[in-house]
């Protein structure tokens, strides 16, 4: 089965690789499930990222005729209009630089690495390029590198990456249904009082005047969960396990915050003050690190116990603060 069936083409002139005139393309069970972006990713290799979520913006791609959001996910026999977009000129250099991540877990199926902080999982939103497209250029024979979810560009740990269109789709129905146990490591502001509590706050995606994309709690928001247990406290600090129960954008940092305990370095939901203090003393960075990942494999069901430890810049910081 191919990866993409064109149905219909304004201009004999125009190619996967080279369009020159708006196409529509059929989605075949190879792409059922994939978001609108991604699936004009591969489609369209080479188009700059920002020239992609502009055109989904401008509503230039459609899905059976009608605007969509870049997270849309597609379904078989759906039809999408993909505009022509100018491609860079074919002796022009790699834009990409290839890098590859510490590997965690890697078979046939799918990829688990240790992102480092402060490098987005993809690019776009000002981004030229992530983790995946850097994965992408250094293993230029693997069919198929997809995200399976998402971290914070400043949130290090366990990253999971289909292989496989199979595994992908295993992989996000799994998140969708709860099922699998992702576990993070935060250090937060206060002093923690419960050793696990239980947080269920609802959150609600807004955009700043700016532009900007920020999470707050509203009734009118999707359900969260969020479990917290206390690991160790540090004076006017504590260290934490947070466990995902639900899978919203920024719920962690959201839910802490909210609750009076702001992670430390989080310039979005954190004190400012504190963040430039700890900044003045060399750490740069939030911390929240994604530790462990237990889930049944996608494809074999086998249950895998998956863990990357915290970054010395988070354990140097424990460090030195066991020692005030």
């Amino acid at each position: 089965m191919p990866l993409f069936a064109m149905r219909k083409e304004s201009s004999p002139g125009g190619s996967p690789s080279t369009p020159a005139a708006v196409r529509l393309v059929e989605v075949t069970e190879e792409n059922e499930g994939q978001r609108v972006d991604n699936f004009l990713f591969r489609l369209c290799k080479g188009v700059p990222k920002s020239h992609v979520y502009k055109a989904i913006r401008d509503g230039n791609v459609r899905v059976n005729k009608g605007r969509i959001q870049a997270d849309q996910r597609l379904e078989i026999g759906d039809v999408v209009r993909v505009p022509p977009f100018r491609l860079p000129a074919p002796d022009a250099p790699r834009a990409v630089p290839p890098a590859e991540f510490p590997v965690v877990y890697e078979d046939e199926g799918m990829l688990v690495v240790d992102k480092p902080a402060g490098i987005a999982v993809h690019g776009g939103s000002g981004v030229a390029f992530g983790v995946i497209e850097r994965l992408r250029a250094s293993r230029p024979q693997a069919p198929m590198l997809e995200l399976a979810h998402r971290l914070d560009r400043d949130t290090s740990g366990l990253l999971m990456i289909a292989k496989k269109r199979n595994a992908l789709l295993g992989l996000h129905e799994m998140l969708r249904e709860g099922r699998g146990n992702k576990r993070y490591y935060a250090l937060v502001q206060g002093d923690w009082v419960n050793d696990r509590q239980h947080i269920k706050l609802p959150l609600l995606k807004w955009t700043t005047a700016s532009g900007e994309r920020r999470v707050r709690v509203d009734q009118d928001g999707q359900a969260a969960h969020t479990i917290v247990t206390l690991k160790k406290r540090f004076g006017s600090y504590s260290l934490v396990e947070a466990e995902l129960r639900t899978g919203r954008t920024h719920q962690i940092r959201v839910h802490l915050a909210s609750s009076g305990f702001p992670i430390v370095g989080d310039d979005k939901y954190g004190d400012d003050e504190t963040r430039a203090t700890f900044a003045r003393q060399g750490f740069n960075r939030m911390f929240l690190h994604a530790h462990q990942l237990i889930m049944a494999h996608p494809l074999t069901g086998e249950t895998l116990d998956l863990r990357a430890p915290l970054p010395p810049a988070c354990v140097q910081l424990l460090n030195m603060l066991e020692k005030v």
